[in-house]
């Protein structure tokens, strides 16, 4: 949202003039869940008949949906509160930040914000929308029909995400997301397979699922059946990805999923990938190798059987894409320990990886730990791991060269396009540069697959020709 002055606020309509319908204006931040978020809220706002505003004079109330996983995220969310109010004085937070108290336990946000009309936390559509109703209440006549099947959503029209479940049953000691947004909830499946299902139809080609735990789906109802096309389905993460990998065949589309724990029934999904559909990409949160390293983590997995476990699937299925992000520097690591973490990735081959420096966030178990690794150690170590990583992410590339990939285009350029292949999930991953191609009656197309013959590489991203 634009930053411009205060204008519009709770201008009079002219006499006999129609009444209009009041705007909201929305600022989200964060991760793709808090995305998830965002677009129920503002589904549930154009349910009810309010406009969104696209910027801040236009808007008779604005809504901040905010993060607060890491020191950087939080500085940011409350940036983005404070413009908000500069802008426009009407401000309800929610979100992550939403849930955090300061060190004396009072409500971090109201406290440097008093200002701010409510503060809720994640996942609390209801609860905002109770705001919403306090200090702008809503039309006479909601506008249901201006609501379309799958939603208002935020990302570009032929690719969505579809959050599974809330909350996590982990207490990585690193992490604070379970107390802010609490234990593993996970969404009835006949619900989910509606949600994909009218996506699908509305022209999505790639279906992203998401949660803290994609992994544990169902296991807080022990894996309850639902029905779904009139057949029972369990709530499971192998049945679940079966279900949307065949709805995704009929409309020619990708389910790619996020945030999998190396669990051994994981082993199961892979044959799944075989037609395409699922695409053959596992997105991984390991955060390291070393066993000792993990145990401090309290992390649920052995760097051993996380190496056994990838090896097996790349003979399942060769095709298949690795994403994974990674510490260095956590709190009694040694020199010894991040060289077994380097060595693991020499093995591993991890295809797409990120690597973060440890910091500290506040209300994390880590902050005890004994024998804290000095900034400039953590920061150096990020450097060799990153600097390894690109080697392999080159010569992993570079074996795709002379190969045709099937190909998303997200957007045109006037030399082409840039797209993504299997491998590639969106903003995270790298792209795939097309060339326009020569003859004048074919045409690249936004949300269109097509066949490219890749023709060069480097560390991040493919080249090729349609």
């Amino acid at each position: 949202m634009q930053s411009q002055p205060l204008s519009r606020l709770n201008k009079p309509a002219e006499p006999g003039a129609a009444t209009p319908a009041p705007k909201v204006g929305f600022v989200s931040l964060g991760c793709p869940k808090a995305l998830v978020d965002s677009e129920q809220i503002l589904t549930q706002l154009r349910a009810e008949g309010y406009e969104t505003a696209k910027s801040y004079d236009g808007a008779d109330l604005v809504i901040v949906n905010t993060c607060g996983f890491i020191d950087a995220a939080v500085q940011e969310s409350l940036d983005a509160i404070g413009e908000a109010l500069a802008e426009n004085g009407k401000v309800i937070v929610t979100g992550c930040l939403g849930a955090k108290k300061d060190t004396d336990g009072s409500d971090l946000i109201q406290k440097i914000h008093p200002k701010v009309l409510a503060v809720t936390g994640p996942h609390a559509v209801g609860e905002v929308m109770a705001s919403v109703h306090t200090h702008l209440p809503k039309p006479h006549e909601p506008f249901i029909d201006l609501v379309p099947p799958q939603g208002v959503k935020l990302t570009p029209k032929h690719y969505a995400y579809l959050k599974i479940s809330e909350g996590c049953n982990h207490r990585c000691s690193f992490c604070i997301i379970p107390s802010m947004r609490g234990d593993l909830v996970s969404r009835p499946i006949a619900e989910l397979m509606l949600e994909a299902e009218n996506l699908f139809k509305a022209g999505v080609k790639e279906l992203l699922v998401i949660s803290q735990d994609t992994s544990a789906y169902g296991i807080d109802v022990k894996f309850r059946s639902g029905f779904w096309n009139g057949r029972p389905v369990k709530t499971h993460m192998t049945q679940l990805t079966e279900a949307l990998g065949q709805l995704a065949k009929q409309y020619g589309a990708w389910v790619r999923l996020h945030y999998v724990y190396p669990y051994p029934h994981v082993d199961e999904i892979i044959p799944l990938m075989a037609d395409g559909h699922v695409v053959p990409y596992l997105d991984i949160p390991m955060q390291h190798a070393h066993p000792e390293v993990l145990k401090r983590m309290k992390r649920p997995a052995s760097g051993e059987k996380n190496l056994e476990r990838i090896l097996k699937w790349r003979q399942m299925n060769p095709d298949l894409t690795i994403r994974s992000t990674f510490i260095a520097g956590f709190p009694g690591e040694t020199e010894a320990e991040f060289e077994y973490l380097l060595d693991f990735l020499k093995e591993a081959q991890i295809d797409r990886l990120g690597c973060f420096a440890y910091s500290p966030v506040e209300g994390a178990t880590a902050n005890a730990l004994d024998n804290p690794v000095p900034e400039e150690v953590r920061e150096e170590r990020r450097g060799r791991v990153m600097l390894l990583q690109e080697e392999i992410s080159k010569q992993r590339l570079k074996a795709k060269v002379g190969k045709t990939v099937k190909v998303l285009i997200d957007e045109l350029t006037p030399s082409g396009a840039i797209g993504r292949s299997a491998a590639d999930a969106p903003e995270i991953d790298g792209v795939v540069h097309v060339k326009k191609p020569f003859e004048p009656h074919k045409k690249l197309a936004v949300g269109q697959f097509y066949d490219v013959e890749i023709t060069r590489a480097d560390a991040h991203d493919l080249w090729g020709e349609s």
